[in-house]
Parts: C-alpha cells; sequence; structure tokens
C-alpha cells in the first residue's frame, strides 16, 4: 500500500476530504452518559502536511475542564483516568473557556488549509462528538467548527487496515509504541490516535480526480 501511495500526487487538504479538515479529539469524561456526566478532559490535534505533502499531527490544544453545574462524575470512571478534580495544578478552565482554546487552534486550522470546516476524527469517534456537542449545547457557543454529525472512525480504519480495533492493539499493529501507563490522558490518546490516522491514511491511494465540494 506504501507503494501505491508514494507514486500518487498528494493533493491539497483542502481536495482530499470533501472540503473538510480532520481533527483529531479525544475528551476523558465522568461518565459515559454525554447528557448527564461531566465532561473532564478535552484535547485536539488538526491534521497538517509536512514539506513531502504527507499527512503529518498538528498543533496540539488541550484543557483541562471544570465539571459544568447540574452534571454528574462516576467515582469508576476516575479510577480508569486517574483525573484528580481537587489537585491543586489542575488548571481547569470552565467549559466555555476550555471551548473557546481547542475552537480557536482548530478555527486556524482551517482557515490555514482552505478547508470548508472541520470534521472531528476520533477512537469511537462519536463518544467524543457527543460530549463536545453536549458541551457546546450547555454553554450556547455559536462558533463551533466541527462538522455537527459526521465523523472519521478509527476503530473502522484500523480494522480494515490491521484487523484492529482496540486503539492500543491498533497503535501497536501499526508499528507504532504504546504506553500503558499514560493511556487515558486526553492529549496522549489524541496523539496516538492522530499518529494511527495519519499512518493509514498515507498508506491509502488517493483519488485519481479531485472531488470538488457540493455548492
Amino acid at each position: 500500500m506504501e507503494q501505491i501511495a508514494a507514486a500518487t500526487p498528494f493533493r491539497k487538504m483542502s481536495e482530499r476530504f470533501r472540503g473538510f479538515l480532520p481533527v483529531v479529539v479525544d475528551v476523558e469524561t465522568g461518565g459515559f452518559d454525554w447528557n448527564r456526566h461531566a465532561l473532564l478532559e478535552i484535547a485536539a490535534a488538526p491534521i497538517d502536511l509536512d514539506e513531502n505533502g504527507r499527512y503529518v499531527v498538528g498543533e496540539v490544544a488541550s484543557a483541562h475542564v471544570v465539571p459544568a453545574p447540574g452534571t454528574l462524575i462516576d467515582p469508576k470512571s476516575l479510577e480508569i483516568t486517574g483525573i484528580d478534580i481537587d489537585h491543586p495544578f489542575r488548571d481547569a478552565k470552565p467549559e466555555r473557556e476550555a471551548l473557546d482554546l481547542i475552537f480557536a487552534v482548530v478555527r486556524a486550522a482551517v482557515h490555514r488549509h482552505g478547508c470548508q470546516r472541520a470534521i472531528l476524527v476520533g477512537h469511537n469517534a462519536h463518544f467524543d462528538l457527543n460530549f463536545l456537542n453536549a458541551a457546546v449545547a450547555r454553554v450556547g457557543h455559536k462558533r463551533n467548527p466541527f462538522h455537527p454529525f459526521s465523523v472519521f472512525d478509527t476503530v473502522t480504519l484500523a480494522g480494515v487496515a490491521y484487523g484492529q480495533t482496540v486503539l492500543a492493539r491498533a497503535v501497536q499493529a501499526a508499528g507504532m509504541e504504546w504506553n500503558s501507563a499514560h493511556a487515558h490522558s486526553a492529549v496522549y490518546d489524541t496523539e496516538r490516535t492522530a499518529e494511527l490516522f495519519c499512518r493509514i491514511v498515507n498508506a491509502w491511494p488517493q483519488p485519481a480526480v479531485a472531488v470538488p465540494p457540493p455548492a
């Protein structure tokens, strides 16, 4: 697959994914119900292009988040993530401020590549998108750069490319390192998921003709 891709000229980002910019997102939360449980961490990494036109991980933006009023935290979730809500150096931000920080980086990347908007890339991507959309709705944010329901899911991509659907196993099957001690951190999981996405997409033959986005 790498040899096929190497012979194919790479296109501008705005021509590759129907005018969307892939942005990898990972959230850490207080449970599984995006309507009830708190958003605790969020990280995002726009996909970029290197000097050879290959997809690489761009600037990672991240924030610890203050649990929104009325949201719940399941103690079992904190056991998995290792998040200490009351840690004095956690430097958590209210949801609106955290979203502003993430969205500013994403919008800048969308503009730089001439794309229409961002599309969320994640491992079990609708989980991350649902928590993101719930936070957007809670604060009434009007400048969400992400597509409201479409995603690229690395579970599916890794299942096709490597026969693996668990993130750790997919990363290792792709020939990259995985550190279990750092897992369940929004930044670490975002970086590994972004690297996995780039590894798969760089190996995939690109379309022979660029199809413009619909008017």
